[in-house]
């Protein structure tokens, strides 16, 4: 079984900043434009007061609304060639303010491959250290969430109720064996 359209050309529709729209056969896609990819960090906060997961939210222009959100950066987008581990500790202080002393590759995931061929590496967060209040970059407006996992559905569900957009990573803190 074959798609006929593997080998067709693949044509550049539209080029802007970030993205990049494109054709190939019937397939109408979008990739990152410059080679950027994504970083996206799970970070369990190991306490006296118990394990809390670092999320994030933001105001999310394609969504019309918040979305609840694992920490999760650019890699390259200022610097071609950055290097992902470094991107993603960077991008956990910024939105978190909280710095990995360790960073566990844990692959490469694509989020909707039928529709985006962007990547992400997932990077799971070892001893963090709190070293700010977080908040991102000036004009990101992010708000950072440090919940324990015990309540982490309940949380949630509050979330949902309250109208905020749940991105598809959040998926690993409920599936089985990403937060071990």
């Amino acid at each position: 079984m074959t798609d006929p359209d593997r080998t067709a050309p693949e044509e550049v529709m539209w080029t802007g900043r970030f993205i990049t729209a494109k054709k190939r056969g019937k397939w109408e896609y979008v990739g990152r434009a410059r080679g950027i990819h994504a970083a996206v960090i799970l970070a369990i906060d190991e306490a006296e007061d118990g394990r809390h997961v670092l999320l994030v939210d933001q105001y999310r222009v394609p969504l019309g609304r918040r979305c609840i959100e694992l920490p999760a950066g650019l890699v390259g987008d200022h610097d071609q060639g950055e290097d992902s581990s470094f991107a993603a500790a960077r991008e956990l202080e910024e939105e978190t303010g909280f710095l990995p002393g360790r960073l566990e590759s844990l692959g490469e995931y694509y989020s909707s491959p039928g529709m985006v061929s962007e990547s992400f590496t997932l990077f799971r967060a070892h001893d963090l250290v709190k070293t700010g209040e977080g908040g991102g970059v000036e004009g990101e407006d992010i708000v950072v969430h440090r919940v324990p996992l015990a309540t982490l559905d309940d949380h949630i569900a509050d979330w949902r109720a309250q109208g905020y957009a749940m991105d598809v990573k959040l998926l690993l803190l409920l599936g089985a064996g990403m937060v071990a």
